[in-house]
């Protein structure tokens, strides 16, 4: 090519790259809740800073109970309301996750109830709340709370389908990590360190479990592989933190 043509072409590379450099990077502009498309990846689920990423559930924002405070997602439980909270009730990521590692840390107060709940489906006019679809993990004062003395019912139990063990769980009011790994049908949970639960879902003994529960007659319960997380007003002060997750 002759010099006095390739000049056209070299302005134009120029130009090209001088737009490219001044414009934001894809990286830069996006949130940091960005959507955790990538499997490998860890995303936050919450920034610390907001309630991006979250909306009660059946709705399109997120109640005023639940408060960012001191890098927590704290849910304000003192205007309570039945079983839930004035301007609670419980809240779901926008993204729905199938194969996922999830870890979060949690702390409840005195004589607290809340929970963990996986594969939420969305749909209120089917499902008046996430626990009809999900199974939960519980989140449990066990010192003082009366469903600690209920079997299957304490702090890192698959709720009223699976014990957990050992027991691991800190008083009311420290901090609990936990960490649940779904993949391939099988799900386990750690609870401070530690494996407290493993089982297989949607096999013959996974309807059995359910079959033997409170959730026999709701045919959604535990039929789902993929679903929305969620964070449960059970109309007790509950914080959470550090909650990421990642695609497997």
């Amino acid at each position: 090519m002759a010099f006095r043509n390739l000049l056209p072409v070299l302005s134009l590379a120029a130009l090209v790259a001088c737009q490219t450099s001044s414009s934001p990077s894809m990286d830069s502009t996006a949130s940091s809740l960005a959507p955790a498309g990538k499997e490998g990846k860890w995303q936050p689920l919450f920034d610390g800073k907001t309630t991006q990423g979250w909306h009660t559930y059946g709705q399109q924002t997120i109640g005023k109970a639940w408060k960012v405070e001191d890098g927590t997602l704290r849910l304000d439980a003192a205007a309570k309301k039945d079983w839930q909270t004035s301007e609670g009730g419980d809240i779901v990521t926008q993204e729905s996750f199938g194969d996922f590692h999830l870890k979060l840390d949690w702390k409840i107060a005195a004589n607290g109830n809340s929970g963990i709940i996986l594969f939420v489906q969305e749909d209120p006019a089917q499902y008046k709340y996430t626990w009809h679809t999900g199974p939960e993990i519980q989140v449990l004062d066990n010192a003082g709370h009366p469903d600690a003395k209920i079997h299957k019912h304490r702090a890192g139990d698959l709720y009223d389908l699976i014990a957990s063990s050992p027991e691991t769980v800190k008083p009311a009011g420290e901090w609990n990590q936990v960490e649940i790994i779904s993949q391939n049908g099988r799900l386990e949970v750690k609870q401070n360190g530690q494996q407290v639960l493993s089982t297989t879902m949607w096999d013959d003994n996974w309807r059995a479990l359910i079959a033997g529960s409170k959730f026999a007659k709701m045919p959604g319960f535990g039929a789902f592989k993929s679903g929305k997380i969620a964070l449960q007003d059970h109309g007790d002060n509950v914080w959470y933190r550090n909650i990421m997750i990642k695609r497997l």
